[in-house]
């Protein structure tokens, strides 16, 4: 290729001009050349400034064009301030270097010229494009990158899965075979049906697992709905998911799926407490509008945690459930009773118990929000704990004020060891029946007991100092055995009955205590529901925990989850296949769970606690609990009592006619027995008619018209 004629002409002239810039200065300082010289540079230096300020692109080309000018007045310049031709001809040397400058500023100078023509340039072969593939519907001529493209292939290939194609595919950051896959239908308007992560693992040759599907919003130039689907396809994060999963995934994948133990759950924090050596795992449903359907044995293999129901509990509270986790059984600890925490607060409410997080337990001794006094239910087998939960329930009501009888259908020692802090205290079902008949004219007598204030008689209100009569509670141990007694039975019932439904406006409240809360067992559905409606029943050990929790679903508007109440609580030693392979004993059992009950709160939520202990070996201890005087009736209440007979010693035998016209014969140690009244059934038969005052005695009546 030939030099261009611009180039020789360039360099020709820097040729002839450099000995003039050496030997001008020094001929003839004064001569025009060197003022031309030094105009032509100042010229130059303001190109430059020109140049460095212009926003426009090829501001260095520009500059490049002026150099030699300023350069040539620097020459010229450094020429007249040397004496001579300068040492080492110093002159001539920096002409020289301008003049090798200029050389190589030609060709930026060249290229800077945005409309010159090679000169004799040999033609350039023109390269022709490549003949590619036609354009098809796997493959359309948009431009798409060569990663989409790729993609496209391998969907072309499988088949297009599902009648769709590949709009784009988009690596995901930090991955390297992990990629994000936008996908539509081939035909416009119709959905997306028939592909299956299966497809999609397929085509990438990855596993089904390591597909999943995400819905595509509408957005701004891009359409959504079910037509259009987005696939992550994650084989790299799948096999770190598999060997190292976080706690996120571990969740979701063996806990929050369908299948798992908290199915549609989502995990939200996991925290370690290790003063109290416990773990949270607090986890919500992803939908807020379902509720938690856990099952804990599976949570627990999710998470790789030993099954043990005196370890790990569940506490569920609307969309969000907290699974706690204790290195050792929280529950086996004893939480002493005090006067401090048995002292009613101005609303009634005393601390009962704790419950697995150290939480206080709260239950009243009366309603506050209703006016009314509170009955109670507690349920629970034998040695489950009751007898231990009336003493703390009877010192809080005795330091609120209120009068406390018991019964029990069986004489015991700890009943007995009760009836030196409380006003009456006897165990048959003759006491208990006299006890209710007094509690029933009471109702009557208060009814029409005036107010120091105004005068008049008024429903008893919690707290007020102006109420004439105490809050009265009546506690009946074994109820339901009681009601079931040949003789006293069916009274015991009909006024336990028309007491719950009657005393909590004259301040009387039944604490019902038995083994069951179903009517099959003689307690009437009229009487659970309201015992329900005004008390926090509080269930123990039922002797299962089927049948622990079938108890306080029984005492609940709701089927809220039950808590667990094992028989003991014992760690889970080892393996019990490894210890029947080696023959050896199971581990020894653990701490009784007597004193551990589930409560139902007033939102019908049930709450797993341990009450508190109240020792009665220890008279010192128990006599510190109960205020110093025993709380009774007033004054009138016990006059009026006795003029209808009923305030006297209620273990004493039964009185002449007190239970209906005496029977003729005589019993075997020659004394007169009493004839069955109330309590049985030939005394309900021959009730008259006008005394049906209960659904129980209407009853009996239509089975006396029909002889049934």
């Amino acid at each position: 290729m030939s030099t261009p004629r611009s180039v020789v002409l360039e360099r020709l002239a820097y040729t002839l001009a450099a000995p003039v810039l050496a030997a001008a200065p020094n001929l003839s300082p004064d001569s025009p050349v060197n003022t031309a010289v030094a105009l032509a540079g100042v010229a130059g230096a303001g190109g430059w400034i020109l140049a460095a300020k212009s926003n426009e692109p090829g501001a260095g080309r520009k500059i490049l064009r002026w150099s030699p000018l300023v350069f040539a007045a620097a020459v010229d310049v450094a020429a007249k301030h040397t004496a001579g031709f300068g040492p080492w001809w110093l002159d001539g040397l920096l002409a020289a270097g301008w003049w090798a400058a200029g050389s190589v500023v030609l060709p930026y100078s060249r290229h800077a010229r945005r409309h010159h023509r090679p000169a004799l340039a040999a033609p350039v072969p023109q390269l022709r494009p490549a003949v590619g593939p036609e354009p098809t519907v796997a493959q359309p001529d948009d431009g798409a990158d060569e990663l989409t493209r790729q993609a496209r292939a391998l969907w072309e290939r499988a088949g297009m899965p599902g009648r769709t194609h590949i709009v784009s595919a988009v690596r995901q950051p930090a991955m390297r075979n992990d990629l994000t896959v936008l996908l539509r239908a081939s035909e416009t308007g119709r959905p997306i049906a028939g592909l299956s992560e299966a497809h999609v693992g397929a085509a990438f040759g990855v596993d089904e697992r390591d597909v999943t599907f995400a819905a595509v919003a509408q957005q701004t130039g891009r359409q959504g709905g079910p037509g259009w689907l987005e696939a992550h396809i994650t084989p790299d994060a799948g096999a770190r998911r598999r060997q190292a999963p976080t706690a996120q995934e571990r969740w979701t994948d063996r806990i929050g799926g369908p299948r798992g133990g908290a199915p549609g759950s989502v995990l939200v924090s996991t925290n370690r407490d290790h003063e109290r050596g416990v773990t949270f795992y607090r986890a919500k449903m992803d939908d807020s509008t379902e509720l938690p359907r856990v099952d804990l044995m599976k949570v627990c293999r999710g998470l790789n945690i030993k099954e043990d129901d005196s370890c790990v509990f569940l506490l569920a509270d609307g969309a969000e459930f907290l699974i706690s986790v204790f290195d050792n059984p929280p529950l086996s600890a004893i939480f002493p009773a005090t006067r401090e925490l048995l002292t009613p607060d101005a609303k009634g409410m005393y601390v009962c118990g704790f419950t697995i997080t150290g939480q206080p337990v709260k239950n009243m001794v009366y309603q506050h929000d209703k006016n009314a006094a509170a009955h109670g239910l507690i349920l629970g087998v034998t040695r489950s704990g009751k007898t231990q939960y009336f003493a703390i329930a009877m010192a809080a009501e005795s330091l609120a004020g209120a009068v406390i009888w018991l019964s029990s259908y069986r004489k015991d020692e700890k009943t007995s060891t009760l009836g030196q802090y409380i006003d009456r205290q006897g165990a048959s079902p003759l006491f208990m029946v006299r006890k209710l008949r007094a509690a029933k004219a009471l109702c009557d007598i208060r009814a029409d007991m005036p107010w120091a204030y105004d005068g008049k008689p008024h429903d008893y209100k919690p707290g007020d100092s102006r109420c004439p009569y105490p809050l009265l509670n009546l506690y009946a141990d074994e109820f339901m055995t009681a009601s079931s007694d040949p003789v006293y039975g069916a009274e015991i019932q009909s006024l336990g009955d028309d007491l719950t439904v009657m005393g909590l406006k004259y301040g009387i409240g039944l604490k019902v205590a038995g083994q069951s809360p179903f009517a099959h067992n003689g307690f009437s559905t009229e009487m659970k529901d309201n015992l329900r409606q005004n008390s926090r029943p509080v269930i123990f050990n039922m002797g299962s925990p089927a049948a622990t929790r079938k108890a306080a679903e029984g005492t609940m508007e709701n089927p809220y989850d039950v808590p667990t109440i094992p028989a003991r609580y014992a760690r889970e030693e080892g393996s019990a296949i490894e210890r029947a392979i080696n023959g050896e004993a199971d581990p020894e059992n653990g701490v009784s769970t007597g004193g551990v009950a589930v409560i139902v709160l007033d939102n019908g939520r049930a709450v797993l606690m341990r009450s508190l202990y109240a020792d009665f070996d220890t008279e010192v201890d128990l006599a510190s609990l109960f205020p110093d005087e025993i709380n009774q009736l007033t004054d009138h209440e016990i006059s009026e009592l006795e003029n209808l007979d009923l305030w006297f010693d209620w273990n004493e035998p039964p009185r002449p006619g007190e239970f209906g016209p005496e029977d003729d014969e005589d019993d075997d140690d020659g004394g007169s027995r009493p004839r069955k009244g109330r309590g049985g059934k030939r005394g309900r038969d021959e009730q008259p008619r006008d005394s049906v005052t209960s659904p129980r005695q209407a009853l009996e009546a239509i089975k006396k018209l029909t002889n049934a």
